[in-house]
């Protein structure tokens, strides 16, 4: 068939031309922006004047129509027609002729599909946001429910000091708001009109950008036409905030790996998030956290990818840039399940409270509090260091706990410590004396609770 751009051809393209040049396998996705985008420049090419109020009228019933069609499975894509936009575009033509025909008039491709883009990334980036939220509240909640609960905190993947679950937990409540400010903060990047930048140069024709960036919710419009149509910075910008959700996503992961594994044995995960083996019958596998920890490495590679396609390109567009959706693609699903998944399962995650309770205070984990006790008589922190490192090197000699050892054995190593130190090495009084803002004491977990609880209320 002919092309809409076959003026200058003498042949038609290669039907391996036309396989290979293709996108509307995938942009079809695009369609509903693609549609509301074009009502907007017909709203404004009749108000302009441009075209006839009659046809801009006309123009919009058939965009309508054909997005009921898309809705209701009806249309029928044609590879050879290349994209989502000549698909509607053709199929406008063939219902409303001449109108049709003319809503073409002060736009290219270029400013097109960087338009649609945007709306997309745009609708995507807020849903996401939504998600966060929801996983937010999810694990402020789980973190309510066990506040007291005790288990190691651990540095190096070494027991190290006590703390409480609900604090662990918190952390990745703060992680996910600083991707909820990135991704927030993103939309006012993302929230330029770029239509109207037409090929490269704009039009001399007498469009209102301004009026087309009011009917579709843009906070502006792009200031130079050539950057415009060649931009991708806020589809980078989007996967780089994806990335970095993830990288949370996959830490949180490995952190149900480890504790649903028989050597942590903090946590069991429900059953119908996990699966089994085909050769071992006792086998729960977390598979699940698995993936999310995998397709971590696949929104990274989504990432690079684009950074690969824009690092050459002369401007303003080249075709290159029709790569650039199937990693924004990719990565809005892959982000998108994980959050979904996680929602879902991790109110059904049971912790082992006594099993965090007991490892919460072995390894010496108190040994800190000793140092500190020692500070507070006057010591210099330094030497109340070493001081307690011999308290600690002692007791693993004669294979004792810290607490097991006796105040004679402990004076030997400072006249200072007295009777009182012993409530010190229990590891909820090691949790309760901490005093600094942001510790992990109960009273500072509760005033955390209460400060992201508001957090995740706000809207954005």
């Amino acid at each position: 068939m002919k092309k809409p751009w076959s003026g200058r051809f003498k042949e038609n393209t290669s039907r391996v031309v036309e396989s290979f040049t293709e996108s509307i396998s995938f942009d079809c996705r695009l369609w509903k922006y693609d549609i509301e985008g074009s009502i907007a420049h017909a709203k404004m090419l009749g108000r302009q004047g441009i075209i006839t109020k009659s046809d801009s009228k006309k123009i919009i019933k058939g965009l309508n129509e054909i997005g009921k069609d898309i809705e209701t499975g009806k249309f029928i894509f044609r590879e050879e027609l290349e994209d989502i936009h000549m698909n509607i575009e053709s199929a406008l033509i063939e219902r409303t002729g001449n109108p049709g025909a003319k809503l073409h008039t002060a736009r290219s491709r270029n400013d097109q599909v960087a338009l649609d883009l945007r709306l997309y990334v745009r609708a995507e980036v807020r849903e996401i946001q939504s998600l966060l939220k929801t996983f937010q509240k999810t694990l402020i909640d789980t973190a309510s429910k066990h506040l007291n609960v005790l288990m190691p905190g651990y540095t190096h993947m070494q027991r190290a000091q006590p703390v409480l679950l609900s604090h662990h937990l918190l952390a990745y409540v703060e992680m996910l708001q600083r991707d909820t400010e990135r991704f927030h903060d993103s939309l006012k990047r993302i929230n330029q009109l770029p239509l109207g930048s037409c090929a490269l140069a704009g039009t001399s024709l007498p469009i209102d950008r301004l009026y087309v960036a009011e009917l579709l919710g843009f906070d502006g419009v792009s200031q130079n036409s050539i950057d415009a149509v060649s931009d991708r910075d806020f589809a980078l910008e989007f996967l780089t905030n994806a990335s970095l959700l993830l990288m949370h996503l996959s830490r949180l992961a490995e952190e149900l790996v480890l504790w649903s594994s028989e050597e942590f044995r903090f946590i069991e995960l429900p059953d119908a998030y996990t699966t089994g083996s085909s050769i071992m019958p006792q086998k729960k596998n977390p598979d699940v956290a698995e993936l999310i920890r995998g397709k971590t490495g696949r929104v990274y590679g989504n990432l690079l990818a684009l950074f690969t396609i824009m690092k050459g390109l002369p401007l303003s567009y080249n075709r290159d840039l029709q790569e650039d959706k199937l990693p924004v693609f990719d990565t809005v699903d892959t982000v998108k399940s994980c959050l979904i998944v996680l929602n879902e399962m991790f109110p059904g995650i049971v912790f082992h409270m006594k099993r965090m309770r007991e490892t919460a205070g072995d390894a010496f984990s108190t040994a800190t509090d000793i140092a500190e006790y020692l500070a507070t008589k006057g010591i210099p922190f330094r030497k109340a260091y070493k001081i307690t490192g011999k308290i600690v090197l002692h007791a693993i000699r004669n294979t004792k706990k810290l607490e097991d050892l006796t105040l004679k054995e402990l004076q030997t190593f400072s006249p200072m410590i007295e009777q009182d130190l012993y409530s010190c090495l229990n590891p909820e009084n090691s949790v309760k004396n901490k005093k600094s803002l942001g510790s992990t004491s109960p009273a500072e977990v509760v005033k955390q609770i209460k400060k992201l609880k508001k957090i995740a209320d706000r809207k954005q």
